[in-house]
Order: C-alpha cells, then structure tokens, then sequence
C-alpha cells in the first residue's frame, strides 16, 4: 500500500513532510480547508490551508510561551483576550490563571468544532469553562469596536496569508492598545526568524512604533519549519525583562503553575536574542 504525506506549502522553496498514518477529518469551511489527521511522531496534526497549525507532541511549548510570558509579567491579570486560538492551547493555559473572564474571538467557527471533535487532548474541557465568553467573529473587527479593556491580549492568529492577514497591520496594533488597561500587555507569533524575516522584522517596527516596550522572544517548535520561531512582547508599561528569577519562582509556586516548557530560566533567557536576529531587527 502507497505510503501518504502531508507537505507543508507555506514556502515555495523549502517543504515539510509527515507521513500520514490516518486521516481523521478533511472539511473545507467558509475561510479555510481544515484537514487532521495522525502521525506515529507528532500525534494529531492541524493544518490550515496546508499549513501546520499544531500538533499534539509539541504544541504546549508555542501555548506555554503565548501565555505565560504575559501573564507571569502582569501584576494582577483578570481579563484576557484571545484573538484566534481555535484549538484551545491558549484558553487551556489562560485558565490556569484567577482570572475574572477570558473572551475568546474566533473567526472561523468550524476550527472550534473540528478541535473540539479531534483535539480533546489539546483544548481539554476549557470550553466549559464559564469564564470563557466565546465570540465568532472576525478579530480586527471586534478590537476595532469592543468598550471593552483587557488587562492581556493574546493573538494566536496563522500566518499573514487569507483571514489573518488583516491582524498584522498598524491599525490593528494601534485598536489593540487602545483596549489595554494601563499595565497591560499582547502577545503574538511573528513567525520563522529564518523563512520570515520580513514578517518578524515589519511587526516589531510597527510594536515599536505603538508600544513603549516592544521585545521579541524566542521558541524551537518541531513542527514549525526554519528554526527559531519568534513571538513578540508588546506594552506601554512593563518590562518582562526586569522581573528578577526570584520574583518569577515564586509567582509559579503562589499559583501552583504546572508547565512542560515554561519556568524562571525559559522567562529570562527567550528574550536573548542571537546576533543576526539582533542586526535584522537593528539593535
């Protein structure tokens, strides 16, 4: 029998291959094909219009570091928001927070579904959760209207290409500020420090612009092509770098804080960037 592989189309010069032991799920929404399906390695795979978005194996290091570098940095975060983060990674490690509420904006409902289906190890009960307001609806266009002030942003969008890219423009950075309490902060994923180089250096030009505080960190995802895969720290008032190791040790054991990827050591040294990162980025 013919062996199956998936290939990653993200780039047209370099490709990404998991061999296929079963497909799970293949449906085309009103936004994107959303396909599952399992690897012998990686588990449960989510891809997006051929592209990864998660796996089983690896994906709490990417949710780990979305969240707790922001949340651990805040003083008192209560309100959240998720932009994205259809298949719950993020809202399971927000929940591990006392917070007051956590909104959850999705645009493409049929992602929620299908993780909810297939992805239970991933987004686990979280959706039970009645601190989770979930909104359907397109990200930029909620931060552009919502009253509302959150004390944490947290943008777990796919990368600048169909219903995301409007998320990685100026606008939408400057709406995100606005809806920030005084000590609060976003996160987001900036992409491949090697295959997207113009993404990651156009997005901290433009947190530069907008945040006093804008700091780029760093994560190794297996399932993610080109190497260091780089998030981005955005805020007007704190620094996530003058947190002492201490502080941090003792904010995890107050909250009885159980991570795989995430601790005091990870918190201080993701922020040190590697020479051409630092020369890309004009440090």
């Amino acid at each position: 029998m013919k062996e199956k592989w998936f290939f990653e189309k993200l780039y047209p010069a370099v490709k990404i291959g998991y061999k296929i032991e079963k497909v799970l799920k293949t449906q085309l929404s009103a936004f994107q094909k959303i396909e599952v399906f399992t690897n012998s390695i990686m588990g449960k795979v989510l891809t997006l219009d051929k592209v990864i978005q998660t796996t089983e194996r690896d994906e709490f290091i990417y949710h780990e570091m979305l969240v707790h570098i922001p949340l651990i940095s805040h003083p008192d975060p209560k309100k959240i928001l998720i932009i994205g983060g259809g298949d719950g990674g993020v809202l399971r490690e927000v929940l591990k927070y006392p917070i007051q509420k956590v909104t959850l904006v999705e645009i493409d409902q049929t992602v929620i579904e299908v993780s909810k289906k297939y992805l239970q190890n991933i987004g686990k009960r979280c959706w039970e959760n009645k601190k989770l307001e979930l909104i359907i609806d397109d990200g930029a266009k909620f931060v552009k209207n919502t009253k509302e002030k959150f004390d944490v942003v947290i943008v777990d969008s796919s990368d600048p290409i169909g219903p995301a890219k409007v998320l990685f423009r100026k606008k939408f950075y400057q709406d995100i500020k606005r809806i920030l309490n005084k000590k609060g902060i976003m996160t987001r994923q900036t992409g491949s420090s090697f295959y997207q180089e113009k993404e990651m250096k156009e997005n901290f030009r433009i947190s530069k612009e907008v945040f006093k505080n804008t700091f780029l960190y760093l994560i190794t995802l297996p399932s993610y092509i080109g190497g260091f895969f780089t998030l981005l720290y955005s805020s007007e008032n704190i620094n996530p770098t003058k947190i002492s190791k201490a502080l941090l040790a003792k904010k995890i054991k107050s909250l009885g804080l159980k991570t795989k990827y995430y601790n005091p050591d990870i918190h201080i040294n993701c922020f040190s960037l590697p020479e051409y990162i630092k020369k890309a980025l004009k440090l």
